[in-house]
């Protein structure tokens, strides 16, 4: 019997249970992990409270490291006793143990730790592929990227900087702006005092970025079209104020032959060998010292709830883990 952390009903921090329940063995093309740590994410927070529904009951939680403990037939990339971590599906990290799908399970290099992994794969990954795999990007260009001070954020920020990319941050206070800035973006907007599309044009020249991030949804997204110069890119890559209200595609014509798109991470690790070479892409970042992982809060994993509340009242900087 493991302690593991589900949800019976769609609702707020009240509704997560812990339960023990039994892990089974690992079928074909499975894993048996016992983890070390979990991550936790925005993802979870939609999928508790029903904005990506889920079949309940349900356990939560997308991102984990840990220990191979048992290996089912056909999966060669893993063997017993490696060290490991995973950003992936189904939801059901926030476990001491699980059976699971091998395929986006990734050997760990032993100069990241668990709890490093943990804070990372699901949000690095993210940054991978907003920059990597989603518009082209290359030296001198500039981004403009929402919750700056954020686990993703503080990544994006790290990684913009290594590879030559001017980024302009945005987050809700001074001492966020600070965090992102010593991180590596070039500017950071505080959203509450400024209009951050005009301060964005005033940074540019009047020109506009070529790429917005946007996780934050709701709030921002008519500034950030606001924000892109004549042919730019918008990347909707989260609802953390709520989901984008519908709206005219003639918009994107009016704003300067404007481009959308809508992406996932789990549509960009769907095939094996993508996600590892996502992931190898990852840990070379870390592992070198382009980026450094950034923990600022920790719970325990009974105290899930907790963190969930800290998580949605934007309380939190740099990445959230469960301990185990």
């Amino acid at each position: 019997m493991v302690k593991t952390a589900i949800i019976e009903t769609s609702g707020g921090p009240e509704n997560i249970t812990i339960v023990d329940r039994e892990v089974g063995r690992p079928g074909a093309g499975e894993i048996l992990i016992e983890h070390r740590a979990c991550g936790l994410n925005f993802i979870d927070v939609y999928q508790r409270t029903g904005m990506y529904p889920l079949e309940l009951p349900h356990a939560l939680g997308m991102e984990a490291s840990g220990v191979v403990k048992a290996v089912g037939e056909g999966v060669a990339h893993l063997k017993v006793g490696d060290r490991a971590a995973y950003a992936a599906a189904p939801p059901g990290a926030y476990a001491e143990a699980r059976v699971m799908p091998a395929a986006q399970v990734c050997p760990l290099p032993d100069g990241i730790s668990f709890d490093e992994a943990a804070a990372m794969m699901l949000k690095g990954l993210t940054v991978q592929y907003l920059f990597h795999r989603t518009t082209p990007l290359v030296r001198g260009d500039t981004v403009l990227f929402h919750a700056a001070a954020g686990g993703v954020g503080l990544i994006a920020c790290q990684w913009a900087r290594s590879e030559g990319i001017t980024l302009i941050g945005t987050a809700g206070t001074d001492e966020k702006c600070q965090l992102a800035l010593a991180h590596g973006a070039a500017h950071c907007i505080n959203y509450r005092t400024e209009d951050f599309a005009a301060k964005v044009r005033e940074l540019t020249e009047g020109k506009g970025v070529d790429v917005v991030m946007d996780a934050v949804g709701a709030d921002t997204f008519e500034g950030s079209l606001d924000s892109l110069k004549p042919l730019g890119m918008m990347i909707s890559f989260g609802n953390a104020s709520g989901p984008v209200a519908p709206f005219s595609v003639g918009l994107l014509g009016q704003k300067g032959s404007l481009k959308i798109t809508r992406p996932t991470l789990f549509t960009h690790i769907a095939e094996h060998e993508t996600c590892q070479e996502m992931a190898q892409m990852l840990f070379g970042k870390v592992v070198s010292g382009d980026v450094k992982i950034r923990i600022d809060q920790r719970f325990a994993l009974t105290d899930v709830a907790a963190a969930h509340k800290a998580l949605e009242a934007r309380k939190t900087t740099g990445s959230t883990i469960l301990t185990l």
